[in-house]
């Protein structure tokens, strides 16, 4: 289903005298543009641009025709973030332009998602050598121009699913350390050698020198690769790329699969694609974000956070902490909780959050996630029981045991839990246990 929301602007987008001229909402003044002026790496940032818009229109489980074409695109002080998700919400992209490849004024901060559409798909594919790339970026519409001309293309609707994987993925990549580092050279040929698009295998990448091997089975430091395939939108990039940076969690011997951030640095910017533990699962349906959605003191921590957030490139949690007059842990948490309606994204690269404005309102992902609603319907009829630290939730029709384990887990004797076995976040039974404990625990 997708969201339509609607903006209003002082004036539409156009093609002037010094360039595009891309409206925006948001910002400090009126519908104000947050940037226009020139790529100084166009034809790097013209790869990474059709790599995002490659996996927009792209359905890596069970492939049909593209699905949406529409980049997310944030303006920021001194830095150009362009995402999205696939079709299918397994694979979550981004291009981050940073200082050093914008050669022009952001006069304004926000978020808008623009079409990427054949005729400037086209132009993008066009721009080589030294040829310039300028790009106007505003509420409405995006316009980029080159020596062939000028494109514009108009604001869409955002697919609703995407807000749910914007609010999982942020969570995730959280957690996520620098795993190995290789040349673009090396790079190359680790991805020559990966298997054919159609596979999907789960296999792990170890750092093996200068370059890095597969291997079958997870071992202390390797990186989860899924369906490699997924990882084609990124050989656009390789040619303008220094590096290769990979991201993960840690893991160890048996460990089930997890997600996965493969990143290009180009200098003057980095295109990274996030990996879903499986090509079929989306990233939309994860629940690593339910114990943020969950708690009931969080929420007021957010809107104070919220309102201090000031759309700076990277978010520095001691100094909001201070500003807050909270702990880090509780600004960790609210961050979280923003992160949920779209407001807060993470840079692995950075390892920090980092700020955008999505067109949702604050409550729309708790209210699409079915878990959630199931939980707060089962505290609300009394269905929870205590003993301790385990407790009893009784439905209309079963009697379910939820246990806690000294590390903080949970786990259930409910279908959910027997086929997931807490590897795609807690079941609704955990999830209203930990809403009636005072006070609320996190979830693992």
């Amino acid at each position: 289903m997708n969201a339509v929301q609607t903006y209003r602007y002082l004036q539409p987008s156009a093609l002037r005298a010094a360039g595009l001229d891309l409206q925006t909402c948001g910002g400090p003044a009126a519908n104000p543009r947050f940037f226009a002026g020139f790529l100084t790496a166009p034809a790097a940032a013209a790869a990474g641009l059709l790599a995002v818009a490659e996996v927009a229109r792209t359905r890596y489980h069970q492939p049909v025709n593209p699905a949406s074409l529409d980049p997310v695109v944030t303006g920021s002080r001194g830095r150009l973030r362009f995402e999205s998700f696939s079709g299918c919400c397994g694979v979550y992209a981004r291009m981050d332009v940073l200082p050093a490849g914008l050669d022009g004024e952001i006069s304004g901060h926000g978020t808008t998602n623009v079409d990427v559409n054949p005729p400037l798909r086209e132009a993008l594919a066009r721009v080589g050598g030294i040829e310039p790339l300028h790009v106007a970026v505003g509420p409405d519409d995006l316009t980029v121009s080159t020596m062939d001309g000028s494109v514009v293309e108009r604001k869409v609707p955002l697919p609703g699913r995407w807000l749910r994987g914007f609010a999982e993925v942020h969570v995730l990549t959280a957690g996520f350390e620098p795993r190995a580092e290789i040349t673009a050279v090396e790079a190359a040929a680790f991805l020559r050698r990966l298997p054919a698009a159609n596979d999907r295998s789960v296999l792990w990448a170890v750092p093996a020198g200068r370059t890095l091997r597969l291997t079958s089975r997870p071992v202390p430091g390797a990186v989860c690769l899924a369906g490699a395939g997924r990882l084609a939108a990124l050989r656009g990039v390789l040619r303008h790329a220094r590096t290769l940076r990979v991201y993960g969690p840690a893991v160890r011997a048996g460990s089930p699969a997890v997600p996965s951030t493969w990143e290009l640095d180009t200098g003057a910017l980095r295109v990274s694609l996030t990996l879903s533990p499986e090509p079929y699962r989306g990233f939309s349906g994860e629940g690593a974000a339910l114990a943020a959605l969950a708690g009931d003191d969080v929420v007021d921590d957010a809107e104070l956070v919220g309102a201090l957030l000031n759309w700076d490139p990277t978010i520095d949690v001691a100094a909001l902490a201070d500003a807050a007059a909270l702990p880090d842990e509780r600004v960790r948490a609210a961050l979280a909780q923003l992160g949920t309606a779209g407001r807060v994204g993470y840079d692995v690269a950075d390892g920090a959050y980092f700020h955008r404005v999505m067109p949702y309102d604050a409550g729309r992902a708790e209210r699409d996630n079915p878990r959630l609603v199931g939980a707060r319907a089962l505290v609300e009829r009394g269905a929870v029981e205590r003993d301790g630290e385990d407790a009893t939730v009784r439905t209309d029709a079963e009697v379910y045991r939820v246990r806690r384990h000294p590390d903080g887990a949970y786990s259930c004797t409910c279908r959910w839990w027997a086929r997931h076995r807490g590897q795609r976040g807690p079941c609704r039974h955990a999830l209203a246990v930990s809403m009636v404990a005072a006070p609320v625990e996190a979830l693992s």
